[in-house]
C-alpha cells in the first residue's frame, strides 16, 4: 500500500486564553505528538484558539473533517469560560446536559454532596451521544464524540486520559526516520542537490535541522519512511552527495 492509502492523521487544537497570553506555557503537544508517532499516526496540524465560541467551533470543524482524529486539550473545567463541551455539541448539532455517568464520577471523589456544587457540576455537561473518557486523577471526565477527543489542558490528566484513549485509536505504519550529518556543510551549499533527491524519492520526507551551539552551526539532514528500502536508498544518496561536497571543499594552507 502507498502512504497516502495507510496514512492515519491527527490534529491538536489547544483551547485556551492562558496559552495565547503566555501565562500558561503548553506541555501537552510534544507529549501528544510522541505518543501519537509511536502509533504511527501522522500529526499534521496544531491550532490554538481563545476562549471564543466562534472561533473554537470553527477549528473544530475544520480539523475534524480534515484528520482522521482531533485531539482537544483544555476549557472543561468548572469555571465560566470552560466552554469546550459546549463548543463541541454546537459543532456536531447536537444537544447537551448533565451526563449522569459523569456525575456518578464526580461523587464519587467528593464525599460530602454538599461539595458538588454547581460550579463542580459544569464538568459533568457532555454532549449527546458522547462517550466519556475516564480520568482517574480529579475524576472529572474528557469525552469522545465522532473523532473528536475532548481531553483536559492539566498535563498530567491529559496524558492519563491519552493512555485511555490509546486502545480506540487505528495505528498506521511506524514512520521510519535516520539522520546524516552534514558534515560542516552549509546548508546553501547542499539545498539544491537535496531537492533533487527529495524529488527523484517521492516516498520519503527529507528534512534538514540546523543547530548552533554558541560557536558555530551543525546541520542534520533527517530522512523518514514508511518504507525502509525507500528509506535506506534515499539516505545513500544523502550521504553520496554529503561526501561530493566535502571532497570539493577547497584544502586548507596550513
Amino acid at each position: 500500500m502507498s502512504d497516502h492509502e495507510t496514512a492515519i492523521t491527527a490534529a491538536v487544537l489547544v483551547i485556551g486564553d492562558e496559552i495565547l497570553s503566555g501565562r500558561t506555557k503548553d506541555k501537552n503537544i510534544g507529549y501528544i505528538a510522541d505518543y501519537l508517532t509511536a502509533m504511527g499516526i501522522d500529526l499534521k496540524e496544531v491550532r490554538v484558539v481563545p476562549d471564543e465560541e466562534v472561533e473554537i467551533v470553527a477549528a473544530i470543524n475544520a480539523l475534524r473533517s480534515r484528520y482522521t482524529y482531533l485531539f482537544t486539550t483544555g476549557g472543561i473545567g468548572p469555571t465560566h469560560d470552560d466552554i469546550t463541551a459546549d463548543c463541541v455539541a454546537k459543532a456536531f448539532g447536537v444537544d447537551i446536559s448533565h451526563d449522569e455517568r459523569a456525575v456518578a464520577m464526580l461523587r464519587s471523589r467528593y464525599e460530602n454532596p454538599a461539595d458538588l456544587n454547581e460550579a463542580r457540576l459544569r464538568m459533568a455537561r457532555i454532549p449527546h451521544g458522547a462517550d466519556l473518557i475516564e480520568n482517574p486523577i480529579s475524576k472529572a471526565p474528557g469525552f469522545r464524540l465522532g473523532n473528536v477527543f475532548v481531553m483536559a489542558g492539566v498535563p498530567s490528566i491529559m496524558q492519563a486520559m491519552l493512555d485511555n484513549i490509546g486502545p480506540l485509536l487505528k495505528t498506521g505504519r511506524t514512520m521510519l526516520s535516520t539522520s546524516i550529518d552534514a558534515q560542516g556543510t552549509p546548508e546553501g551549499a547542499y539545498a539544491t542537490g537535496l531537492g533533487a533527491i527529495q524529488k527523484a524519492n517521492p516516498g520519503v520526507i527529507i528534512g534538514s535541522y540546523p543547530s548552533f551551539d554558541g560557536k558555530s552551526f551543525t546541520n542534520q539532514i533527517v530522512v523518514r519512511s514508511r518504507d525502509e528500502a525507500l528509506l535506506q536508498t534515499a539516505r545513500s544518496a544523502v550521504e553520496a552527495l554529503v561526501a561530493e561536497l566535502v571532497a570539493a571543499r577547497p584544502t586548507k594552507v596550513p
